[in-house]
């Protein structure tokens, strides 16, 4: 989905510049005092259709981009979540020119389109898994199962200190090898836990490994209804996998991954 720009320019007059932290339905309400940037209250601007956007005063004497900004933002987003209010997120940085800007330009265009992407996320959850090696454990399988790597670690640590330098270039190759056959593994493993994972799930939208030792990295989009059967069938996983991959479930998150980007 795309949002709305930031604004250029300072407030004139009546028209403050506002922030939008996302949509919900028009009959939504805030789960109490929500606070936004710089503890600014969040309210709903309407437009007379079936939906409506969260918006806060945007701060006017500084740009944007301190962690307390994107904490804030995440935690207003949080709250809807929390309170079970289906809401389409939008990434960090969005702002119109005034409460008028979000009633034309954001809600009185699009408010079909948004109803029906908000259909799409009713009564679902995202849930985040990410599943990284124990890495004593997986280096020691490759150094059973991979007999050059092995002897050239062998040979390696038997070097003297002072002769070190001598084989740097071999290093380098045993680092290589052991990358290499991570790599490997985290494909068969990753392709093993995602299998098990995503029948339980309606979509899933996977992410590129950010560290060697990381698994997967993977969100689903599950039925709030069947999300009891999803975290058991991850439970499982853990229990199957634990003595080599730690799994982690994140969640409920504001449901990023399954919001259409244009």
């Amino acid at each position: 989905m795309t949002t709305p720009q930031t604004p250029a320019g300072p407030a004139s007059g009546d028209r403050v510049p506002q922030y939008v932290y996302g949509v919900v339905r028009a009959d939504a309400d805030l789960p109490g005092e929500v606070a936004g940037l710089d503890d600014r209250p969040v309210s709903l601007v309407r437009a007379g259709g079936a939906c409506a956007a969260l918006v806060s005063d945007l701060p006017a004497d500084r740009p944007l981009g301190e962690r307390a900004d994107l904490v804030a933002h995440q935690r207003v987003l949080n709250s809807l979540v929390d309170a079970g209010t289906v809401v389409l997120p939008f990434r960090f940085g969005a702002a119109l020119a005034d409460r008028d800007a979000v009633e034309k330009e954001l809600l009185a265009g699009n408010s079909e389109r948004l109803g029906q992407v908000l259909d799409g996320l009713d009564g679902r959850v995202e849930l985040r898994l990410k599943a990284t090696y124990v890495q004593d454990e997986v280096l020691g399988e490759i150094m059973a199962a991979e007999p050059e790597i092995a002897e050239l670690s062998r040979r390696l640590r038997e070097v003297p200190p002072d002769a070190a330098d001598a084989v740097y270039y071999d290093r380098i190759r045993l680092g290589e090898l052991i990358a290499q056959a991570m790599e490997r593994r985290r494909e068969r493993d990753g392709q093993v836990l995602l299998d098990a994972a995503a029948p339980a799930a309606e979509a899933f939208a996977r992410k590129t490994p950010a560290r060697e030792e990381d698994v997967l990295d993977v969100s689903f989009l599950v039925r709030a209804d069947r999300r009891d059967r999803f975290e058991q069938a991850v439970q499982e996983l853990g229990r199957a996998h634990g003595d080599r991959i730690r799994i982690r479930l994140i969640g409920p998150l504001p449901p990023y991954d399954f919001v259409p980007e244009a």
